[in-house]
């Protein structure tokens, strides 16, 4: 009985390091996937910064071309505003006229 109980006892054992070995290598297994799951945030961080630069640019680009079309607008209200002092002059010149009995 005493050989069954040590052998039942050795089997254990083997079994048991049969289990660990398996944890061993599980564990070796995903400490493999997270190296390589940082490597790729870390690299997905590089991809960021394009983005952002990307993004400063477009914010530049944009910026350049609202000075733009604010050049031209502040050019179109200059010309409306010479044009709508020319027709006050002739519309006042106009009323001049008539009051003078000059039409």
């Amino acid at each position: 009985m005493a050989k069954e109980i040590t052998s039942s006892v050795e089997a254990l054992e083997v079994q048991a390091e049969g289990i660990l070995e398996q944890a061993r290598a599980k564990a070796s297994e995903i400490v493999l996937q997270s190296r390589d799951e940082a490597k790729r945030v870390l690299s997905s961080e590089l991809a960021l910064d394009e983005v952002k630069a990307e993004c400063q640019k477009i914010v530049s680009n944009a910026k350049v071309e609202a000075g733009k079309r604010i050049k031209d607008s502040e050019s179109k209200s200059a010309e409306i505003s010479a044009s709508a002092d020319k027709k006050a002059k002739e519309i006042t010149d106009l009323l001049v006229n008539i009051v003078r009995g000059q039409s």
